[in-house]
């Protein structure tokens, strides 16, 4: 490939600004245009509803550069900038001022959108979601009143959001239609273990409760449920989950898969899509696992770090089979967690507590009908660390469960 052409990167994201990054430190030395739709420099999301949401820091400190980096790796910023289409054919994309731009290789790293409720007073002030900078830093002043908070959603974000809401002294209730918290990611028996952990925190949870509508005149004042009941609210943090942003690749023909297949823009190990010279990172990509042997997509911070430099790897000639566990984590009043694994839509498991959970320490697998772990993550055990988890997902070994739940055994040899 030349330098005559610039490498095009569509979304000014954390997947976007890596591969950006990982272009530069691998070699490439031709143009690199950057283009996003926020006004912000591209930043990283977990502050967003962890510290600044606690109001210990701005905003700011969540961007992944300041603009001089940009400007002494001769990396062309495009802020406030939204790209409508991808000509594939004649490696252009069109700009939403009808301007076009030439590529000779085009990573599409748009991320995701908050999939938003569907009900009567939607539209009220005072209901917030949390995605972006701006809505970050809205709910942050909001909390500051100390107001009657009501989150939608036992997610990882609403039960973030609820945690910071309560730390910083709001009256705080949590309504999920699923049994439990986390239920469709974690499971019931785990799921139930954050849930306890919330309540022992003071925050209300109401399980098998769905949303029927917001009440207000111009501002929000209540959450109407299911049976009528109304709650009181002065602030709604509603955390129903995202949606991949792959309109623009299924509009230019690139393939997409369905919802009921997971979503997302398919590509092969490689992370190139179905067109030529066209790759995707980040939250959009649906890739085939080569450790798991299926095809998978995530959404979390790790993924979109791991998948943008991968992205650019490819893009430069490089052999790439992107393998990366997937990790996730999250800070909760006093509880810190570390994730790795995944654990296939649909597929029966067997969780092993190893530690008591009520000492606040513990580990918890979720291992295959043949004894495989398929995911495991550590709660407040630092020390320990989730390197010994990661290490048994990779081996693909059987593990002896009773061994497994002995914290007495090394993980190396269970």
């Amino acid at each position: 490939m030349t330098a005559a052409e610039p490498i095009v990167i569509v979304g000014a994201s954390l997947a976007g600004a890596t591969a950006a990054k990982t272009l530069r430190e691998e070699g490439w030395s031709g143009g690199i245009v950057l283009i996003g739709s926020e006004t912000e420099l591209p930043y990283e999301r977990p502050p967003l509803s962890k510290d600044v949401l606690l109001a210990k820091k701005g905003p700011e400190s969540a961007q992944l550069h300041d603009r001089q980096w940009y400007d002494d790796n001769t990396v062309e910023l495009r802020l406030g900038t939204t790209v409508t289409a991808i000509d594939s054919a004649s490696h252009t994309v069109t700009l939403d001022d009808g301007s076009t731009q030439s590529y000779a290789k085009l990573l599409i790293a748009t991320g995701s959108r908050v999939r938003k409720l569907d009900v009567p007073g939607g539209d009220l002030e005072g209901v917030h979601y949390l995605r972006t900078a701006a809505e970050s830093q809205a709910l942050t002043d909001a909390y500051a009143a100390t107001p009657r908070v009501v989150v939608v959603g036992a997610g990882w974000i609403g039960l973030e959001a609820a945690s910071a809401a309560k730390e910083r002294g709001c009256e705080v209730t949590v309504l999920e239609p699923q049994s439990t918290a986390l239920a469709s990611v974690m499971g019931e028996q785990v799921g139930e273990l954050y849930a306890d952990f919330h309540r022992a925190h003071g925050v209300e949870l109401r399980f098998g409760t769905t949303v029927e509508g917001f009440e207000g005149t111009d501002k929000v004042t209540g959450v109407r449920i299911s049976g009528g009941e109304v709650l009181p609210a002065d602030l709604v943090v509603v955390g129903v989950g995202v949606q991949p942003n792959t309109e623009l690749a299924a509009e230019a023909g690139i393939e997409v898969a369905t919802r009921e297949a997971g979503s997302g823009i398919v590509t092969g190990a490689d992370l190139r899509t179905s067109a030529e010279d066209v790759y995707a990172a980040g939250d959009v990509v649906r890739w085939d696992h080569p450790l798991f042997g299926r095809p998978i997509r995530l959404e979390h911070w790790q993924n979109a770090k791991d998948t943008g430099a991968a992205a650019a790897k490819s893009m430069l000639g490089q052999d790439v089979a992107h393998d990366a566990i997937p990790y996730f984590f999250t800070d909760q009043f006093d509880l810190g967690m570390e994730y790795v694994g995944d654990i296939p839509h649909g597929a029966s498991y067997q969780v092993v507590l190893r530690g008591d959970p009520k000492s606040g320490a513990y580990l918890a697998f979720w291992l295959s009908d043949d004894h495989r772990v398929l995911a495991g993550m550590h709660v407040n055990l630092w020390d320990d660390g989730i390197g010994g988890v990661r290490d048994l997902i990779k081996s693909g070994r059987q593990v002896d469960p009773t061994r497994l739940a002995d914290p007495s055994i090394p993980l190396a040899d269970v």
